[in-house]
């Protein structure tokens, strides 16, 4: 005898129409708790989401506040009229003793960071090919 015939064995069928009822009313009751269960999930992983985005973007626009003023503060390499900001891939380029005397004494790529920000791969290639002096100034003329 299988299951199933154990199961219906010696009912009737208004017994057999309550059973197949509730198998169906229970199937419906689990399958809606289980979309309430994703929906919260959901709910809640779009909050942090959200949440992290705008932690996020606060952080990009006090990193570009930031930028805009570093030139002006105290402790900035440079005189600010010797600074051009360049944005990508350094933030500034700096001719120090320009605006003073007329005459450059050194030029400095002046990246600026706040917080925990690290230096990028590629801001990273730049430092390098600096301190390993692989630079050089060409002087390009279209006629």
């Amino acid at each position: 005898m299988s299951f199933f015939e154990s199961i219906f064995k010696g009912r009737t069928a208004g017994e057999i129409f309550a059973l197949f009822f509730l198998a169906v009313i229970l199937c419906a009751v689990f399958f809606l708790i289980g979309r309430l269960t994703e929906k919260l999930r959901m709910s809640k992983k779009i909050k942090e989401e959200r949440a992290d985005a705008v932690k996020r973007s606060r952080s990009v626009i006090t990193g570009q506040m930031s930028e805009q003023i570093a030139p002006f503060l105290k402790d900035f390499p440079c005189n600010p009229s010797d600074v051009r900001f360049i944005g990508k891939p350094v933030d500034f380029i700096g001719f120090s003793g320009l605006a003073e005397k007329g005459a450059v004494d050194e030029i400095v790529l002046i990246e600026v960071k706040t917080g925990n920000s690290s230096l990028n791969k590629n801001e990273k290639e730049i430092k390098n090919a600096v301190q390993e002096k692989r630079f050089r100034y060409i002087e390009y003329r279209i006629e």
